[in-house]
C-alpha cells in the first residue's frame, strides 16, 4: 500500500492517548477517589471516561453536583493522576512513539497568526501545562482545554474554539484522536480526522468512521510545506 499524504493548515492534538500515555496515572487516581467515593467501580470505569471532561467523570461516577466541589474534585484528580503513575516504581506519564519527532518537527517552525497544530484536550490548563513540562514537549500557542468551553467532547465546542483561536477553517484541519469522543467532536466540528488505536480497540474506533485509522503516531512523518502541515502515513489495512 502506498504512504497517504493529507495536507492541512493546521493539525489537532489530543493530549492524554494521543500523545502521552497517563493510564498508569489515571488508573491510580481513581483507586485513590474510590476511598472517597466507595460506589465507584474502578475498572470498569475506565472504559467509560476516555475523551471526556475530568468534570463530567466525577460527575457520572462519584455523584458529585456541586460546581465548587467539582472544581476542587477535578484538581485534586488530576494532580492524582500525575502522583499516582510515578508511584511504586510504575511507568509514570509517558509520551507515545512517535510524539518526540512529530513535536520537534512541528515546534520548529512557528506560526502565531496562524499556528500549524495545537492541543485540544478534556484535561485541565494546569494538568496539561505541568504533563508537558514534566515530559520536556513543546507548549502549543494555542492549548484549548477543557475549562476554555460550556460543553466538552462529544461536543463540537472545544474543536470550534481551537478553529477560532487558530484562525482557521475547520475544513482545513486534521484532528487526530485516541477515543470515540473525541473523534466524533472534531467531526462534529467540521475537521478531518485520523483516529489512533492507542486506549480503544480499532473496532471502537471504526464505529465512530474517522477519515483515517493508523496505530500510533510512529506511523506519521510531519513536514511543513507552503504554509501547510504534510501528513504522511500509510493507513491501517
Amino acid at each position: 500500500m502506498s504512504p497517504r499524504v493529507v495536507r492541512a493548515r493546521t493539525v489537532f492534538f489530543n493530549l492524554d492517548g494521543t500523545l502521552i500515555d497517563s493510564t498508569a496515572g489515571v488508573e491510580g487516581a481513581w483507586k485513590e477517589f474510590q476511598k472517597t467515593y466507595p460506589q465507584i467501580d474502578a475498572t470498569n470505569v475506565l472504559g467509560s471516561s476516555h475523551g471526556l471532561r475530568t468534570i463530567e467523570n466525577l460527575r457520572n461516577h462519584c455523584g458529585i453536583e456541586d460546581p465548587e466541589l467539582l472544581a476542587s474534585e477535578a484538581e485534586r484528580f488530576e494532580k492524582a493522576i500525575v502522583t499516582s503513575a510515578g508511584a511504586g516504581g510504575g511507568p509514570g506519564v509517558a509520551y507515545l512513539p512517535g510524539v518526540e519527532e512529530a513535536m520537534s518537527v512541528l515546534s520548529d517552525h512557528p506560526s502565531v497568526s496562524e499556528p500549524y497544530w495545537a492541543i485540544c484536550t478534556s484535561s485541565t490548563q494546569a494538568y496539561s501545562l505541568e504533563v508537558l513540562g514534566n515530559l520536556s514537549l513543546p507548549i502549543p500557542a494555542v492549548l484549548v482545554s477543557s475549562e476554555k468551553v460550556e460543553r466538552g467532547k462529544p461536543f463540537p465546542d472545544p474543536y470550534l474554539e481551537a478553529v477560532r483561536l487558530c484562525g482557521v477553517a475547520s475544513c482545513n484541519c486534521v484532528a487526530i484522536e485516541d477515543s470515540p469522543n473525541g473523534i466524533r467532536s472534531a467531526q462534529a466540528a467540521g475537521c478531518q480526522t485520523i483516529g489512533l488505536v492507542t486506549t480503544h480497540t480499532r473496532g471502537q474506533i471504526e464505529a465512530v468512521n474517522p477519515d483515517w485509522i493508523i496505530q500510533d503516531l510512529s506511523k506519521v512523518t510531519f513536514a511543513i510545506t507552503d504554509s501547510s502541515v504534510e501528513i504522511t502515513f500509510e493507513e491501517e489495512a
